[in-house]
């Protein structure tokens, strides 16, 4: 009934006059739910940077996932359309930094490698008061941290740190200082990872504000479809289950996924887990929780599967069945 991974529950086909391959999408579509990878400059808030490409590209409803202060650079998530409905799932993303200290002292590099080992796994982590964001102490967990180059002369390391999501760097630099009994002080951090994106798939500003010109005074929109890529690159990294035609129509209204219209699922996804519910097409459904283990579905000829969370289909993109999908 499936191969090593997933359970091949249904033969279903799809009708090609409705949906589309979420690589095909035209520009509209893509502002109604989409995503952009921009590269924050220093300076600005991650705030002023999401205002701005509002702007740019002509639509009100655009937020962000991460916050990066205006000193810091990097990779910034801005959700376009039904995309800001996952603005918790991208907040909950992991991280990757790299960064620059500048110390009170020479610092040994063995030293300073013991402390970084030390500052790994679960750590407190409170923000420091010129935080973008509101102060409480929390728990978070550090994957990693290496150092990368030192200058004694200058008091400076460069190192790189792999972090789970709300990790504040700059109070990490303190506590490397209280710990090398010095002060400690980050001068420089760059964000070049976040989830499954890495900053090769990222726009400058420039970039983006150049496509979007090209779009509005010349009616070209090659170069901004290019920069925007469909909610479902965000969504790559849960476990997706595959429905029906019929049933995606029944989704995109709210409706819970029923076990007739599960085309295919993988397996060992336990009751409680958030999946993706996606059409054959490919195209994100919605992002779901499961009412059930997938490994129950062979067994079960009807009843509740998963629950939507999120929505992300428009309805009418597939048309409605009267089969209790």
């Amino acid at each position: 009934m499936g191969d090593s991974g997933y359970w091949e529950l249904a033969d279903a086909s799809t009708n090609p006059d409705f949906g589309s391959d979420p690589r095909e999408r035209s520009l509209d579509q893509l502002l109604a739910a989409g995503i952009v990878l921009v590269e924050k400059p220093r300076g600005p808030s991650s705030h002023q940077l999401a205002a701005w490409a509002r702007e740019l590209l002509g639509i009100s409803r655009l937020g962000h996932g991460g916050t990066l202060d205006p000193f810091a650079t990097g990779l910034l998530t801005l959700l376009c359309g039904k995309a800001t409905r996952l603005t918790e799932l991208t907040l909950k993303a992991d991280k990757r930094y790299v960064g620059v200290l500048r110390f009170g002292r020479a610092v040994d590099e063995a030293e300073l490698e013991t402390v970084l080992a030390g500052l790994t796994g679960v750590i407190y982590n409170v923000p420091p008061l010129e935080s973008a964001v509101k102060v409480q102490v929390r728990t978070r967990t550090i994957h990693s941290f290496r150092l990368l180059d030192t200058e004694p002369e200058s008091r400076i390391a460069a190192f790189e740190v792999s972090s789970s999501a709300g990790t504040y760097i700059r109070t990490l630099a303190k506590d490397i200082g209280l710990l090398l009994d010095t002060r400690c002080e980050l001068i420089e951090l760059h964000r070049d990872r976040t989830g499954n994106f890495d900053q090769s798939m990222s726009c400058s500003m420039q970039q983006l504000a150049d496509a979007a010109f090209l779009s509005k005074e010349h009616g070209d929109d090659s170069a901004l479809v290019k920069l925007i890529a469909p909610v479902e690159t965000l969504l790559s990294g849960l476990p997706a289950i595959t429905v029906k035609d019929g049933a995606a129509a029944a989704l995109s209204h709210g409706a819970p996924l029923a076990r007739p219209g599960v085309v295919r699922a993988p397996k060992g996804v336990q009751e409680g887990a958030t999946v993706l519910l996606q059409s054959i097409k490919g195209e994100a459904v919605s992002v779901a929780r499961m009412s059930v283990d997938t490994d129950s579905l062979p067994e079960m000829k009807s009843g509740e599967v998963a629950v939507a969370r999120a929505v992300m289909m428009e309805t009418g993109t597939y048309p409605q069945s009267w089969s209790r999908e």
